[in-house]
C-alpha cells in the first residue's frame, strides 16, 4: 500500500535549515530519515518544497479565476515536503511518520494519507 507522508514544519523549524549554524544538523536529520526509508526499501519518491512565500494559489469564484501570491491560509505550519512510501499497512506508515524530524516536539507534524489506487487503463 502506498502512503504519502506530508511534512508540516513550523516557521522556526524551517528557519533552522536556512541558519548557517543549524543547517548541517537540520539537513543531517532529514538525510538520515530518508536514508532509513531507502534502506528499508519503503521509499518510493519525495521532494522538499520551497517556502510558502514562493507559492501561488489559484481558485475560482463566481465563474472567475483568481490568483494570489503565497498561501491563502494563515497557518502556524506549512507543507515543507513529502515522501511517498510503500508499506504493508497504515500502522507501518504511521510508524515511519513518527520518525520524521517534523514529528519532534515543537517542530511541526507529519500527516499520513493513503494513495488511492488508480484503475487499470
Amino acid at each position: 500500500m502506498q502512503f504519502m507522508l506530508m511534512f508540516h514544519e513550523t516557521p522556526a523549524e524551517a528557519a533552522r535549515g536556512r541558519d548557517p549554524t543549524q543547517a548541517e544538523a537540520y539537513r543531517g536529520a532529514w538525510m538520515a530519515y530518508i536514508g532509513a526509508m531507502v534502506g528499508a526499501g519503503v521509499f518510493v519518491s519525495g521532494e522538499e518544497l520551497a517556502g510558502p512565500e514562493t507559492g501561488t494559489t489559484v481558485g475560482s469564484r463566481d465563474g472567475r479565476r483568481w490568483v494570489q501570491d503565497g498561501p491563502v491560509a494563515d497557518t502556524k505550519e506549512h507543507l515543507g515536503g513529502y515522501a511517498m512510501i510503500d508499506v504493508d499497512s497504515r500502522d507501518t506508515a504511521i510508524e515511519w511518520a513518527a520518525r520524521s524530524p517534523c514529528a519532534a516536539p515543537g517542530a511541526g507534524s507529519t500527516e499520513v494519507r493513503p494513495v488511492v489506487p488508480q484503475p487499470p487503463a
